[in-house]
């Protein structure tokens, strides 16, 4: 499809590529949103940029009542992210939140690089972390969806065929025949997630009657090098975002007690609805488990916030009357960060005693304090979900005796 203009990644360099792109990043302060949440989001924004393969540079904000229907930002904002793209020979800019087609075909005419919003930024990371099948018809379905309605704003060529009211003529058939082959690609990889999910449901019936447990969470807080713990298996596992794609499972023998423990791609605020959808089969682990693992990092400013996105993200998937064990993860991170070298050990004590009251009394008693990085803290919680794991087995097969 000619003149799409949606080409994250497919640049000399590319965001997924080795050499590394120059980016700024923009975002809008709307009436009465507090500037520091939009600080915050700025930052995991770059975060997403730095997964992705690109620096950047500096970040440009503006407050407006809504944004502009056109450019999103206003003219003299423009003005002044266009001079400093000339100066500084920025690569691409990147916007923290979804733009239209229009918006997209007007800014980089204006900015004369490639423009990227949230939501391409984090379909790029998917694109270059899908390993299996499943994962890259997810993504590509994502893609196809996101793109679908911006089909008449990218198309740049039909500037230059501008007729009568609705654009009749050559151009606008063309369009028509794009919107049908996106739609048609879209049925077509429904049809095949559709096929691997019958086959992964096989493999899930085949799995029998055990407990399922899963590692769920916001992304980056240490679930995959938990579940190597856990499990002392080798899970891929590193300091970037989204670093886990695909589910993956492994079965787990504590005392002679045997469940199944799945590690789950992580979740993220602002996370396109799209991909929501697209991933709900990938999510079916944690609809199935009987107990999920809420993996926290403790160390996150913003770790409630946090909390209530992966909540809101459970209940959109019916998963959020599961049973839940919080385990607040990087707490040596967290000692890092917020206590002062020169406190004696008695204060620190004291400190995380108040901590760990105010968490139970904020979240209930089913929480654990843990470095999954030193291993602090991690053999207790080994014992607090193995008898979980051993009452959901006493439950469910109650005139079964078990050796465990």
């Amino acid at each position: 499809m000619s003149g799409t203009g949606w080409n994250v990644g497919t640049s000399s360099k590319g965001l997924s590529g080795s050499e590394q792109e120059k980016a700024v990043l923009v975002g809008v302060i709307l009436q009465g949103q507090p500037e520091s949440q939009v600080m915050e989001y700025l930052d995991e924004l770059e975060f997403l940029a730095h997964t992705a393969g690109a620096t950047t540079l500096r970040r440009f904000t503006q407050k407006l009542a809504q944004p502009d229907s056109r450019t999103f930002i206003g003219k003299g904002k423009l003005e002044e992210i266009a001079a400093y793209v000339e100066l500084k020979e920025i690569d691409l800019v990147i916007f923290d939140d979804d733009l239209s087609g229009k918006q997209v075909n007007l800014l980089e005419t204006a900015l004369k690089v490639k423009i990227v919003d949230r939501s391409t930024l984090i379909l790029d990371i998917f694109a270059n972390r899908a390993q299996t099948a499943q994962a890259k018809t997810q993504v590509e379905l994502a893609q196809m969806q996101y793109l679908l309605p911006r089909l008449r704003g990218l198309w740049t060529h039909l500037e230059r065929q501008r007729g009568g009211i609705g654009m009749r003529g050559p151009g606008e058939k063309e369009i028509e025949t794009d919107r049908r082959i996106v739609r048609d690609k879209i049925a077509q990889l429904k049809k095949d997630l559709e096929k691997i999910e019958r086959q992964n449901l096989t493999q899930r019936k085949n799995r029998g009657a055990m407990v399922r447990a899963a590692l769920v969470g916001y992304t980056n807080v240490g679930k995959s090098t938990l579940m190597n713990i856990l499990s002392k298996s080798e899970v891929f596992a590193e300091n970037k975002l989204f670093a886990t794609l695909d589910t993956t499972v492994r079965k787990v023998v504590w005392d002679a007690m045997p469940f199944l423990l799945s590690d789950t791609v992580g979740f993220i605020r602002k996370l396109p609805h799209h991909l929501v959808e697209s991933f709900k089969s990938t999510l079916d682990e944690v609809r199935e488990s009987d107990l999920l693992i809420h993996v926290v990092d403790l160390a996150h400013p913003q770790y409630e916030d946090h909390i209530r996105t992966v909540t809101e993200t459970l209940n959109e998937l019916n998963a959020g009357e599961k049973e839940l064990f919080l385990v607040f993860n990087k707490l040596d991170a967290y000692r890092d960060t917020y206590f002062d070298e020169r406190l004696d050990e008695e204060t620190r004590q004291e400190i995380e005693a108040e901590l760990r009251q105010s968490l139970i009394s904020q979240y209930g008693e089913e929480i654990a304090l843990i470095s999954a990085h030193t291993g602090e803290g991690v053999t207790e919680l080994r014992e607090r979900l193995a008898g979980r794991i051993r009452e959901i087995y006493r439950i469910r097969y109650p005139y079964q005796e078990k050796h465990w």
